[in-house]
Formats: C-alpha cells, structure tokens, sequence
C-alpha cells in the first residue's frame, strides 16, 4: 500500500513574497500571522524539519500599536554579558527610535529555537517607512 503522506524535500518549495503594512495593527497579532508564513504553516506541503516558509516584508512598523499600557509598563531587556551591563528600555522609547526591533524582536520569538529558526528569521524584512527595496519581487499583500 503506497504511503499518501508526501513530505517536502529542501529546496522543493519555491518560496513566495509577501508583504504587510503594520499600520494600526496590534503587534502581538500581526507578529503570529507573520511566524505562521515564515514557518510554512499556511502552506499544504507544510512539512516541520524542512524550510518551506515564504519572504514577509513589513512596511510601517512605527506605526504598530501595542494595547492597553504596555507602551510604558513592557520593558526590552538586554545584557553585555558585562557587570552592570544590563540596560532596560520601555516599548514605547523602542517604537519612537527603532521600531524594526520591535516587529523583529516580536516574530522571531514566535518561531522555533534552533538552526531552522534562524533561516526562517531572514526571510523577514521590516521597515519603518512605507519604501522597500523588494518592489522586483512583486509581493503579494498578506491580511494578518
């Protein structure tokens, strides 16, 4: 009896462009549908160890709204690895200087901690305008 589940081989999947434009979206929502594309789940021949996710481009990221207070109360920590090396900036000082980190600090947490992780995280590109470099590809909007 021949087996009816087919599993995607690398470099099978011909990845696809997307792109979505952050304005007036919530971030922790838009940050879910960006890893769902990213990881190939949206996909039919999703299969989990192969990289069969497709490219986001995201436009307007300083333009994301976070709801209730996280703006003041969130915090984004980072570490030196150096003794009084820890620094702490809320959400809201982030999104005013640089809101890609957020969008990318966001997504990335949201897909799976190892090497394909890793590849996946490059195929996002986030912008704090509306102009990108990847017109030539043609993105397709994506409704998140």
């Amino acid at each position: 009896m021949p087996r009816q589940t087919t599993f995607a081989k690398p470099g099978e999947v011909q990845p696809r462009w997307h792109s979505v434009d952050a304005e007036g979206k919530v971030l922790g929502r838009m940050a879910t549908g960006i890893a769902t594309v990213l990881m190939g789940k949206h996909r039919p021949e999703y299969t989990p160890h192969v990289e069969c996710g497709d490219f986001v481009v995201v436009t307007n990221a300083g333009k994301v709204v976070l709801t209730g207070r996280k703006a003041e109360q969130k915090m984004y920590k980072t570490y030196s690895g150096y003794p009084g090396g820890q620094r702490e900036r809320s959400y809201g000082t982030l999104l005013e200087t640089r809101p890609e980190l957020v969008i990318e600090q966001a997504v990335r947490r949201m897909l799976p901690k190892n090497r394909l992780g890793r590849k996946m995280i490059r195929k996002l590109k986030v912008y704090a305008g509306t102009d990108h470099p990847h017109h030539a590809q043609c993105p397709e909007p994506l409704s998140v």
